[in-house]
């Protein structure tokens, strides 16, 4: 009986493991389920959606929450585990570009969006004294 107790947790601790890698995988297959391609180049999608802005970034973080979220400029940004999803205006609905965290990122493009989007600073972590974060 010990031993079925034993193999059950680890299973479940292998399942709550597995399951939460992939998550950048949800945010890509979501996009790629539910709005439409415009654009493929590289790492980055582009898809248009038919509802604005709010809606269309309420609708992406119900279905696969971010680490992080801040708008600037009418758009809106999604920080992910590897990706960032930008949800700007467009005629007759929106725009969501999805990026792999690249150079871009890893050199501080969006360190102006605040805590979550630092170089290097998980959601939240203000200041951690790691390099690119205001001392």
């Amino acid at each position: 009986m010990r031993a079925r107790r034993a193999l059950a947790a680890v299973l479940a601790g292998a399942a709550l493991v597995l399951g939460g890698c992939g998550i950048d995988n949800d945010i890509r297959d979501h996009l790629e389920d539910t709005y439409e391609l415009q654009n493929s180049s590289g790492d980055s999608e582009t898809y248009s959606a038919t509802t604005p802005v709010g809606t269309t970034t309420a609708d992406i973080v119900a279905a696969v929450p971010p680490a992080a979220r801040q708008a600037d400029g009418g758009s809106e940004y999604l920080r992910y585990d590897d990706d960032i999803v930008i949800v700007s205006a467009a005629p007759g609905g929106s725009t969501v570009h999805v990026e792999d965290i690249d150079e871009r990122y890893r050199s501080g493009f969006f360190a102006y969006l605040g805590p979550g989007f630092n170089p290097g600073s998980p959601a939240g972590a203000v200041g951690s004294g790691g390099p690119g974060d205001a001392k």
